[in-house]
C-alpha cells in the first residue's frame, strides 16, 4: 500500500493525510478521499452488480483499477442516536437482501455440512467447559472471576443443550429441501460501517460474499448486542424480509452458542470477560423468549 499511497499523494496532492484504522484519508483542495487496501474481492465489480439490482447505498468508488488499493469518495456522517442509526442500517440491509436474493439448488449433504460444523463446535465447547469446571473445582481459593463463572456456569450448559437440540430440529426441517435462499451479504455489519448524511451508505465491503441472509444478522448481533435493543432491530428486519422457520431457527441457534472464555493473567480483565460472556447469554435469552413463547402457544 505504501508505494500506491505515494503515487496517490502525487496525483491528489493532499494538504492533510490522516490514518484511521485500516483507511487513509486524503484531504485535498478538490475533495476528500479514502484509500483502503484491496484484497481478492473485486469491489468495482461488486458495485456494478449492486447498481444493476437498484441498490445504491455504498460510497462512490473513485479508483478501483489498482491492484492493492481502492480509492473512495470520503463521506462524513451526522451524529445520531445509536438506536436510530441501527434502525436505518437494518432498513438498508433488508433492502440489500431482498434485492439480491435468489435460490440455489442444494442437497442433504449441503445441510449436513452445516449441521456437522455447528455440532462439532457445540461438542467442543461442552468438553471445554466441563474440563474448565473440573479444574476450577480443585482450587482451594477461587479467584473472583473463577467464582463468578462457577456460580453461573449452568447458563452456559443450558445454552449449549438448547443449541444442540435446536440444531437437530433444524436439520429435520431442512434435510429434504432441494433449494436454499441466498443473497449478497455485507459480512461486516456494525454501526461503525454505516454512515448517514444526505444519503445513507454502507462502507467496508471487503468481506462481502453470497450466503444466507441470517449471517449478516448474526454478525451484527455479535457486534452490537450490548449497545442496542436488538429485539426492535430484529422485529424491523422480519417485517421487511420474510425469513422461513428454518432460517429463523438457524439464526437463534447461532446466536445461542456461548463464546469460549479464555482467561488472562489480569484478574480485573478476567472478571470483565466472564461478566460480558454471561451478560451475552442473558441478553440473548431475553431476545429469543418471545419467539419461543409464541411457538409453544401455537
Amino acid at each position: 500500500m505504501n508505494r500506491s499511497l505515494d503515487v496517490l499523494k502525487k496525483i491528489y496532492k493532499p494538504y492533510r493525510l490522516t490514518i484511521l484504522g485500516k483507511a487513509t484519508i486524503l484531504n485535498t483542495t478538490s475533495g476528500d478521499f479514502v484509500v483502503k487496501e484491496s484484497n481478492d474481492k473485486n469491489i468495482k465489480e461488486l458495485f456494478s452488480y449492486l447498481n444493476s439490482r437498484s441498490f445504491h447505498n455504498f460510497p462512490n468508488l473513485i479508483d478501483g483499477n489498482r491492484n492493492d488499493v481502492n480509492v473512495y469518495e470520503y463521506v462524513s456522517g451526522v451524529v445520531m442516536p445509536l438506536e436510530q442509526k441501527a434502525l436505518d442500517l437494518i432498513d438498508i440491509i433488508s433492502n440489500l437482501h431482498n434485492k439480491t436474493t435468489f435460490y440455489k439448488m442444494v442437497t442433504e449433504d449441503d445441510f449436513k455440512k452445516i449441521y456437522d460444523n455447528i455440532k462439532s463446535n457445540i461438542v467442543y465447547l461442552e468438553n471445554y467447559y466441563n474440563n474448565l469446571y473440573e479444574e476450577i473445582k480443585k482450587e482451594n481459593y477461587m479467584s473472583p472471576s473463577h467464582y463468578s463463572l462457577i456460580r453461573n456456569i449452568y447458563k452456559i450448559f443450558e445454552a449449549l443443550e438448547f443449541s444442540s437440540k435446536e440444531l437437530d430440529n433444524w436439520f429435520n426441517l431442512v434435510k429434504d429441501q432441494t433449494k436454499k435462499r441466498v443473497c449478497l451479504i455485507h459480512n461486516k455489519l456494525s454501526l461503525d460501517h454505516f454512515i448517514k448524511s444526505e444519503s445513507e451508505y454502507l462502507i467496508s465491503w471487503e468481506e462481502y460474499r453470497t450466503d444466507s441472509p441470517i449471517m449478516d444478522l448474526v454478525k451484527f448481533y455479535h457486534q452490537e448486542y450490548f449497545n442496542i435493543n436488538f429485539s426492535v432491530i430484529l422485529s424491523r428486519y422480519l417485517e421487511k424480509v420474510n425469513l422461513s422457520d428454518d432460517e429463523k431457527k438457524l439464526f437463534f441457534i447461532l446466536i445461542s452458542i456461548p463464546q469460549e472464555i479464555s482467561f488472562t493473567n489480569n484478574e480485573f480483565k478476567d472478571c470483565e470477560i466472564v461478566r460480558k460472556s454471561l451478560d451475552y447469554l442473558f441478553i440473548t435469552e431475553n431476545l429469543m423468549r418471545p419467539y419461543y413463547t409464541i411457538q409453544e402457544k401455537d
